[in-house]
């Protein structure tokens, strides 16, 4: 009986296994058809098309192409490409080739070997998309320049049926050559979260960093950044309504000739971001860039179609102040040889009830904000090209010299700014 009865388990397994493949490479051809979809729909820059999906048992061909395009000048270029996909238990992998190869014939771009681009697919909705490009050597006969890469990795997780993502990009070194200068950038890395929230909103933290990034002029000195790094924090409240967003900006030191100076820091903020409101503007926003009007519209059509456009952009602006905001530059701090520029930016509006929503005429009404600046005199006075910038500023009241810093206080409120206690009326714009 116990020997019977592992017999059947096995048989059930090798079935199980066999059929398996089949039922993975099934779902594995609708995703690519969906994706492709949702891909040429998403944006009007970038179109794939499948030209023959062969469909096996245990494995996959996939031959099309990819066309990449600029909506404003109406021109493409396009490439053909080839995916071998491999069918397993709980999901496919495949691999892309661009028909003509990743180099055109005779080329040396990849000494050593070349590049390898996969996509790693399970069937609860999760893959893995990886490039591992290898050492790069290009050289361009018309200019002189040339490129070269140590190589580096790419890669993209994607999960909850593309909700969420987890991007990373590890790059040692790109150096590149040119007829007026060389840039030289070390040790390139990138870490980021992602999971979407509502619309074109996406929530999570990242950073980008970079050691070193030196641009040497054929006949200057060279100018040398270390310790670049840019972070990133987006988070919403419990109900998903409203986002708080931070983006960080850091440089460790500037080294030009025999002076070096930093660190430098800037941080700028959104708190209290209605979520529907943001969208609606976003959305306003990508339709004006894309604005075409259709052939053979007439003057008249095409003149209603921009100002419905604008009435949408008009309301979205007032929708998305009347659900209250604070934004601004928190923190600017800039580390000279003549010492430290500092300052700082706000701009806020306050929510508002439905009643005062439908009363709402302007947006600028009951907009405040705060700004602060200062640097040091020193500055101003050792660098003619400073001086030449701020003296007018000087003139005209709005830095004040404040034990030995040039300094700015600003106020707004009431379609008023105030700086340093001279008032400018503002126009009413929004």
């Amino acid at each position: 009986m116990n020997l019977r009865r592992w017999t059947i388990a096995g048989a059930a397994v090798l079935v199980v296994a066999g059929v398996a493949p089949w039922g993975v490479g099934y779902l594995t051809e609708q995703h690519w058809l969906e994706a492709t979809r949702e891909l040429n729909g998403a944006q009007p820059f970038l179109r794939m098309e499948t030209g023959q999906y062969k469909r096996g048992l245990l494995g996959s061909e996939v031959s099309g192409t990819v066309t990449l395009l600029d909506p404003a000048t109406g021109q493409s270029n396009r490439m053909d490409f080839q995916v071998q996909v491999s069918h397993g238990v709980t999901g496919s992998f495949l691999d892309f080739r661009p028909t003509e190869g990743w180099q055109p014939s005779g080329a040396d771009w990849f000494p050593e070997t070349e590049p390898k681009l996969t996509l790693e697919t399970r069937v609860w909705g999760s893959a893995t998309l990886e490039l591992q490009a290898p050492l790069i050597q290009f050289d361009h006969p018309a200019s002189g320049g040339s490129i070269r890469s140590s190589g580096g990795l790419a890669r993209l997780q994607i999960g909850r049926l593309g909700e969420k993502a987890d991007m990373l990009l590890v790059w040692p070194a790109v150096v590149l050559v040119g007829p007026a200068m060389n840039v030289t950038v070390e040790n390139i890395q990138l870490e980021q979260s992602l999971a979407w929230l509502s619309g074109d909103i996406w929530t999570g933290s990242g950073t980008v960093t970079v050691d070193s990034l030196t641009v040497q002029g054929h006949q200057a000195p060279p100018l040398s950044m270390t310790g670049l790094s840019l972070s990133s924090h987006s988070k919403a409240d419990r109900t998903g309504e409203r986002l708080d967003s931070t983006i960080s900006l850091g440089l460790d030191q500037v080294s030009f000739q025999d002076d070096a100076f930093g660190p430098h820091r800037m941080e700028v903020a959104v708190d209290g971001l209605d979520v529907a409101s943001w969208n609606a503007f976003s959305s306003v926003m990508a339709d004006m860039q894309l604005l075409a009007p259709p052939a053979g519209l007439s003057p008249q059509a095409a003149f209603e179609q921009q100002m419905a456009l604008m009435q949408r952009f008009n309301e979205s602006v007032r929708g998305l102040a009347a659900a209250g905001f604070s934004a601004g530059i928190r923190e600017l701090s800039l580390a000279t040889p003549e010492g430290s520029v500092q300052g700082s930016l706000d701009i806020s509006h306050p929510a508002l009830s439905d009643s005062e929503r439908a009363n709402m005429l302007m947006v600028m009404q009951q907009l405040t904000g705060s700004l602060d600046f200062s640097m040091p005199l020193a500055l101003a006075e050792n660098y003619p090209d400073v001086r030449m910038q701020v003296a007018p500023l000087i003139k005209q009241g709005l830095l004040v010299e404040r034990g030995g810093q040039l300094a700015l206080t600003g106020r707004m409120e009431n379609l008023t700014l105030d700086i340093n206690g001279i008032e400018f009326p503002l126009p009413p714009l929004l």
